[in-house]
C-alpha cells in the first residue's frame, strides 16, 4: 500500500510539474500589425475582414514590425479599440 501511495504521490507531482512547464512555454498573444496601402502602419488584435478593399490592408506579425519600424512606414497610433483603420492619417471605426 505504501509503494501505491508513493506512486500515485509522485506521478501527481510529475503531472504538477509537467503542466507549468507547458504553461511556461506556451507563447504569449501577440498583436499582429496591419498597413494600408498608403504605408500607414498600426498594430490590431483581429485580422478584420470589414477594411474597405480599396485600403488595400495587409497583415504583419511583430517581427515585421521591429524590422520595419523606420524607414517608409508611417506608424500610426497603436489603438485599445482597433474596430477600425487609419486611412490618411484619420481613424476610421467601422460602421456598426
Amino acid at each position: 500500500m505504501k509503494n501505491l501511495n508513493k506512486t500515485l504521490a509522485a506521478g501527481a507531482l510529475i503531472a504538477a510539474v509537467s503542466g507549468g512547464a507547458l504553461a511556461l512555454s506556451a507563447t504569449s498573444a501577440s498583436a499582429d500589425v496591419a498597413c494600408n496601402r498608403y504605408g500607414e502602419c498600426w498594430r490590431v488584435t483581429q485580422r478584420y475582414t470589414t477594411y474597405p478593399s480599396n485600403l488595400g490592408v495587409t497583415f504583419h506579425d511583430d517581427a515585421w514590425r521591429q524590422q520595419n519600424r523606420h524607414g517608409q512606414y508611417h506608424w500610426r497610433k497603436d489603438r485599445t479599440d482597433d474596430q477600425g483603420y487609419y486611412s490618411h492619417g484619420h481613424w476610421r471605426r467601422f460602421d456598426k
